[in-house]
C-alpha cells in the first residue's frame, strides 16, 4: 500500500525546496517537497521533514529558511537529499540561505506538530525575498520543467497563479460573448 499510495501522491506535482538552518554552528539542509502557505496574517509557512531525518533533529526549535529552488538547480536538490554531488555548496555569506535560490523565506520557529512518520514544523516568515526564473518542479519522481504555459510569459498569462483562472477548471468556460462572466460580478 505503501509504495502504491506513494505513486498516487506523486501526482500532485510541486515546488522543490531546501530547507535550511545553522546547528552546531554549520549550515545544514534537507531537500523538501512538503512546503506550503499556511496563513497570511501571521506570516506562517509549512513544511514537513521526515522522522528518521538529520535534519528533522536539527530544525527542532531554532530559525530556519526555506529556499526555493531553480529549474537549474536540480543538483542542490539531490545534494540534500542525500546524494552529494561533485561541486560545492554556495551559501549566501553569514547567513543559511543558498545562493542563487528563486525565493527564500527566513522564518522563526512558531510550532511543530506529530505528522505520523513526518513532524510539521510551522514556521513565522520574518524575512522574504523572490527573483526571475523558472522554478524547479518535481512530478512523478522527477525534475520536470513547467512547460509551455510558463514559457509564454507571465504578461501574456494574466491569470497565472490565480484560482479563478478560467483555463483552472474552476470556473465554466466563459461564452465568447463574456455575458456568463459578467453576471457573475
Amino acid at each position: 500500500m505503501h509504495v502504491e499510495l506513494r505513486n498516487c501522491l506523486g501526482h500532485f506535482a510541486t515546488g522543490v525546496t531546501v530547507v535550511t538552518c545553522t546547528a552546531g554552528g554549520e549550515p545544514h539542509g534537507a531537500t523538501v517537497n512538503s512546503f506550503t502557505a499556511v496563513s497570511l496574517d501571521p506570516p506562517l509557512v509549512l513544511v514537513a521533514l521526515a522522522l528518521r531525518s538529520k535534519a528533522c533533529r536539527y530544525l527542532d526549535g531554532v530559525p530556519f529558511t526555506v529556499n526555493v529552488l531553480r529549474r537549474q538547480q536540480d543538483d542542490l536538490a539531490r545534494h540534500f537529499a542525500g546524494h552529494p554531488t561533485a561541486g560545492s555548496v554556495e551559501w549566501v555569506p553569514d547567513t543559511e540561505r543558498l545562493a542563487g535560490a528563486l525565493a527564500y523565506l527566513s522564518c522563526t520557529p512558531w510550532r511543530s506538530y506529530d505528522g505520523g512518520d513526518h513532524v510539521l514544523f510551522l514556521g513565522e516568515v520574518t524575512e522574504f525575498e523572490y527573483f526571475g526564473g523558472e522554478p524547479l518542479v518535481f512530478f512523478r519522481g522527477a525534475f520536470r520543467p513547467l512547460g509551455q504555459a510558463f514559457e509564454a510569459g507571465l504578461d501574456e498569462l494574466p491569470w497565472l497563479g490565480s484560482l479563478d483562472s478560467p483555463d483552472a477548471g474552476w470556473l465554466p468556460a466563459p461564452r465568447a460573448d463574456h455575458t456568463e462572466l459578467r453576471s457573475r460580478t
